[in-house]
């Protein structure tokens, strides 16, 4: 729990009054005869009275839908299962199609900083185009359609005509290897690859055509590959057996585009854990619960409006990029960057924020931090007018990096730290434009999603540390695991430590002003003694010092009990001396407690990460324990898994 109970941030009258959130409770009083006045009434409400919330919300968000409302849950106790608004029918696509004037929809940005935009009107034309082309090679709702396509308009272009269809869409990002790519598309069958001839990243240009060559003899069952000139605007495929140009396919007479109108549990999205324990799992979400739920989160907790420039800095392998593109549905303008973050400055994303009058800009808490790290002071050199919030997540945000922003980026901005994940493909705790920001906190649990922290029993906790859960069910939890037939995998990811109650995996506390604090994975929870640690808990610690740039902590099994290992990766040019070993151990000590003091320090050139930038502890355990590590293809950079073999260190 946080001493520091001095606000960060607090909203100013004017902003309270023209959020969308205000207006919501002003729909909800006028609509049920109620006096809500602030938001802990109004989550309160929206998770006592389910129906009454989730039926409100659509009508506020003005869902394009046919069919009846009622009944909203057949049985919101009951998980999984629960089904959510049978008795209607709606298209995913038409609903971020709404608007069709010319409005921006698409700013799409790379490291060559040539700069493309697509208006709303000529958004809907292009999805047509290529709509008609699926159409015409026979693909039809519920067939699956795979991208292997860096993060620029055309992948967008690709799921809104994936999806006006019905069809199942399928991305992940071109960086991942031939066996990253089979793991993923091997398992759902795609019948159309659409992928770039490559993509740019760190000044060099790298072949995706190349991988296509190994990919698609493995992958029979796709029947069409359409690819994007990306590097090239014609590529050579003479090559490849059924392949077709992008933009060919526009220049074609297509018909006009036509909206399936398919149950609101119809799959829309397949997404993969990030398979570091094994081949990934295939999650499939509902085209109506992913709707609502993104609505919500967008409209309410991001106060997205019509006027706003939205970016975050995603690849097509993370959550957050069908997170960020389901703005469409609100009108505003997103913003795209394919390419390196700090290339060929660390400043890059801060220039775009300038550039592209971004308003909304999310990014992650490893890059704040290295932000600050690289010593970038934004409140001296860039302007920032329109920006008015940020948002972070991927892992927790330290204190520290909560500080940097109000003091080396801007005072007047909304920091809202968000957490849930691919699992929801949304969140569990986010931001908010009418409370207050605190030091190291989560603002506030989400509207509809009863999250509560359990102890080891299952019990709710009103203090202290325990397993992040969901206690009822919401609409965006996954229909299903894809090739799961029984729901076994789906009922163990989620359900089997407490039965009908969704297990997260975050270890995590409330805080006295109904914040969260995240402390880390619960899988990746440090015992010694028996004491549960987040490791969370002892980074936000370590990266206080400047000497050090980032840090991962594991549990070593050693003489019968657990000890703490702590590997830092440090400043160029340092090395780990007895004097700095001792300094991290005091810091560790004094701001938490004894048991968080890692038994052993350790220097390593670089840690490994996951292709979404998380660093992944639990392959570095395997690795010290000489267990293998099932599937290197998520991680990014598998090759520093050497480091962290055989180490004298760890013998002793």
């Amino acid at each position: 729990m946080h001493d520091d109970v001095q606000a960060l941030w607090q909203p100013s009258p004017e902003r309270i009054a023209d959020a969308n959130l205000t207006r919501f409770i002003r729909f909800i009083n006028d609509r049920h005869n109620l006096h809500i006045e602030d938001y802990p009434a109004l989550h309160k409400f929206s998770v006592s009275r389910i129906e009454d919330f989730w039926s409100a919300l659509w009508e506020f968000c003005g869902i394009r839908a046919s069919g009846e409302l009622n009944p909203v849950v057949d049985d919101a106790s009951k998980m999984p299962g629960a089904q959510w608004f049978a008795q209607t029918k709606l298209n995913f696509a038409q609903n971020l199609l709404r608007y069709k004037d010319d409005r921006i929809a698409l700013i799409s940005r790379d490291e060559t900083d040539t700069r493309r935009h697509w208006s709303y009107a000529e958004l809907h034309d292009e999805v047509a185009a290529i709509a008609h082309f699926l159409r015409k090679h026979g693909v039809q709702a519920g067939d699956r359609v795979a991208a292997f396509m860096p993060n620029i308009g055309e992948t967008v272009i690709a799921m809104l005509a994936c999806t006006s269809i019905g069809a199942i869409f399928s991305s992940c990002s071109p960086d991942f290897g031939v066996s990253g790519v089979l793991d993923r598309f091997g398992q759902i069958t795609p019948k159309i690859l659409i992928c770039t001839d490559g993509y740019r990243y760190g000044g060099k240009e790298f072949s995706s055509l190349s991988k296509m060559r190994e990919v698609l003899p493995q992958l029979p069952s796709v029947e069409q590959l359409l690819v994007v000139g990306y590097l090239q605007h014609t590529p050579d495929l003479s090559e490849f057996k059924n392949a077709h140009l992008w933009n060919a396919q526009l220049a074609t007479e297509s018909d006009p585009l036509q909206f399936a109108m398919l149950p609101f549990a119809h799959p829309l999205y397949i997404m993969y854990s990030s398979g570091t324990t094994g081949v990934p799992k295939c999650i499939v979400h509902s085209a109506g619960g992913t709707l609502i739920q993104h609505l919500k989160e967008l409209i309410l907790h991001t106060d997205l409006k019509r006027d706003d420039h939205l970016f975050y800095y995603t690849t097509c392998g993370w959550m957050m990029w069908n997170w960020m593109v389901s703005s469409l549905a609100v009108g505003a303008t997103v913003v795209l960057f394919d390419g390196s973050p700090s290339h060929p400055s660390p400043k890059v994303l801060w220039d775009l924020v300038d550039s592209e009058r971004i308003s909304i800009f999310g990014t992650s808490a490893k890059w704040i931090s290295a932000s600050e790290k690289a010593e970038i002071h934004p409140i001296q050199s860039h302007k920032l007018w329109q920006l008015r919030t940020i948002l972070s997540t991927g892992s927790p945000l330290s204190d520290e990096s909560f500080d940097y922003v109000y003091r080396d980026v801007k005072a007047k901005v909304l920091l809202a730290s968000i957490s849930g994940g691919t699992d929801i493909v949304s969140c569990f705790a986010l931001g908010n434009p009418l409370l207050p920001v605190y030091r190291g906190e989560l603002q506030c649990r989400g509207l509809g999603m009863k999250v509560e922290i359990l102890d080891d029993d299952g019990n709710a906790l009103s203090q202290g540390k325990g397993e992040l859960a969901c206690t009822r069910a919401f609409p965006s939890m996954p229909v299903a695991f894809w090739n799961d037939p029984n729901g076994e995998k789906y009922r163990a990811a989620y359900f089997e430590k407490f039965p009908n109650i969704w297990c997260h995996g975050d270890h995590a506390e409330l805080t006295e002003h109904q914040g969260l604090i995240i402390h880390g994975r619960s899988d990746a929870t440090l015992n010694p003694g028996g004491v549960r640690i987040g490791t969370a808990e002892i980074y936000r610690q370590v990266e206080k010092l400047s000497e050090v740039l980032e840090s991962l902590a594991v549990g070593q099994n050693w003489q019968d009990d657990v000890r703490v290992v702590l590997f830092v990766r440090l400043r160029e040019g340092l090395t780990l001396d007895a004097e700095l070993i001792q300094r991290i151990k005091t810091t560790i000590r004094r701001d938490t407690t004894p048991r968080h003091v890692p038994a052993v320090i350790v220097q390593v050139p670089e840690l490994p990460r996951t292709r979404s930038g998380k660093i992944t502890e639990l392959a570095v355990r395997n690795v010290i324990h000489g267990l293998p590590v099932k599937n290197t293809e998520a991680l990014a950079n598998p090759e520093v898994l050497a480091h962290f073999a055989n180490l004298p260190q760890l013998q002793t």
